[in-house]
């Protein structure tokens, strides 16, 4: 029997929270085609405790890939890791995570095995007339989606988005195999190496996985008011996003983004201060329960999207706003 293989990537023994997505998805495809699901993970230590967290969130079978090339964080080791695995096993179809490794290891893998792949995706399901596998991504810039179904040539690769799938709930009473495959990689695999490697300490939450976001916008006129978000994201126990616009000046880091090229977000509460509402941005917090919008343009395109606008200069919203959430709290 065919399975659906889903790229588990680990860190310090324990699976990316990405996997459980993954398997997530793979469970609901699997619902429809009969296949089993596995997790094949590029094994640098911790092999016990993470194949049974592996099992506990949905899957019927670990590989666990071995090699002393993957002691080391080396994604050239890891793809060809992965290809090893996917020669032996065969899978239908192949689900990997759009996270920062994840985003160059599909489409490494999909050329090294001669097929297909479906980038940024936000959905898969069974498509009823072919059988195959049906991937939904957004397009230009997320104003569009588009459904893509595979052709014949398996496996088919998919790289889902983060946070479109919900993990399934842990069952530490699954059972589930657990097989070694020794991928004997040749050293010329690795064509690139780590020169340095930066810890960035981050306080509180981390956004992705924050309840509430305050996400600010151009419209904020620079850094200095950025202060004030964190302050009300620390009053709500959330975290501050930011547009790409924001990013680009300079005013925040990269790693503040939110959108089609930065982070997805699908906090219970997104509040959005100085933010126009353009689709880049719209395509990374679209999965957020509740928007509230704070602009001074009423014809903003955020305000189509929001549960809850205010209309106004932030200048003049937003320090009530805070004091009011404090009162609040402290009551």
């Amino acid at each position: 029997m065919t399975e659906i293989l889903v790229v588990g990537e680990a860190a310090n023994e324990k699976l990316q929270p990405v996997v459980g997505e993954l398997l997530a998805a793979a469970r609901s495809l699997s619902a429809s085609t009969g296949e089993e699901v596995s997790v094949a993970i590029p094994s640098a230590g911790g092999d016990e405790e993470i194949s049974s967290e592996a099992i506990a969130l949905g899957a019927d079978r670990v590989y666990m890939i071995r090699d002393p090339l993957l002691a080391e964080p080396s994604l050239d080791a890891q793809v060809a890791a992965i290809e090893t695995a996917c020669r032996q096993i065969e899978p239908s179809t192949v689900l990997v995570g759009r996270t920062p490794a994840g985003r160059d290891l599909g489409p490494r893998l999909a050329f090294r095995l001669g097929v297909g792949m479906a980038q940024d995706c936000v959905q898969i399901e069974l498509d009823d007339a072919t059988q195959r596998v049906a991937a939904t991504r957004p397009v230009y810039g997320g104003n569009a989606v588009a459904r893509m179904i595979f052709k014949d040539a398996n496996p088919q690769i998919v790289v889902l988005r983060a946070k479109v799938y919900e993990p399934l709930e842990p069952d530490s009473s699954r059972k589930g195999d657990v097989v070694a495959i020794q991928a004997n990689l040749d050293a010329s695999v690795i064509q690139t190496r780590l020169v340095e490697t930066v810890n960035r300490e981050a306080e509180g939450v981390r956004m992705e996985d924050a309840p509430i976001v305050i996400g600010g916008g151009r419209g904020l006129g620079g850094p200095e008011p950025f202060e004030m978000l964190e302050d009300l994201a620390k009053l709500l126990g959330g975290a501050v996003g930011a547009s790409r616009a924001v990013c680009d000046a300079g005013w925040l880091d990269h790693s503040y983004q939110i959108g089609l090229t930065g982070k997805t977000i699908t906090p219970g509460l997104y509040i959005t201060v100085g933010i126009s509402g353009a689709s880049q941005h719209m395509a990374g917090c679209s999965g957020a329960k509740s928007l509230v919008a704070i602009n001074r343009d009423s014809d903003a395109n955020i305000f189509k999207e929001a549960a809850f606008g205010v209309v106004g200069d932030w200048k003049n919203v937003l320090p009530s706003f805070i004091e009011t959430v404090r009162e609040l709290v402290k009551s």
